[in-house]
């Protein structure tokens, strides 16, 4: 049964940095693709960051390219994303996704399973 629990969320003021955690289980991480979505309250779910170690591929949403980071550690089955230079607009429930449903232009746009979400608010 794939489990995916996100942490490390919380508030942060404009200009700071957040990491956020992972912890999956239930598949081969090191085989699968993996992402990060932020979820805004009326808006459509967002992909941030993809990730498919195997073929050593990352994807940005460009409105965080140059801020964010998208890693795993296979050993500890943990995905990351971290964040910096935060801005207002960062502000959302952050998603952890993992094995890639549907993929455009080469990226995967949705997946088989999410986890529950960790809310990241960032003040001006």
């Amino acid at each position: 049964q794939v489990q995916l629990v996100e942490s490390g969320g919380g508030s942060a003021q404009a200009g700071e940095s957040l990491t956020l955690s992972c912890a999956t289980s239930g598949f081969d991480l090191s085989r699968n693709a993996v992402g990060w979505f932020r979820q805004v309250p009326g808006k459509e779910r967002e992909g941030v960051a993809h990730l498919v170690s195997l073929f050593g591929r990352t994807t940005y949403a460009d409105s965080v390219k140059g801020r964010f980071t998208i890693s795993q550690d296979n050993a500890k089955n943990t995905v990351y994303l971290q964040m910096h230079n935060l801005k207002p607009a960062d502000t959302g429930m952050y998603l952890c996704a993992a094995i890639c449903r549907s993929t455009s232009n080469g990226s995967c746009v949705d997946y088989f399973y999410y986890g529950q979400g960790t809310q990241v608010t960032v003040s001006s």
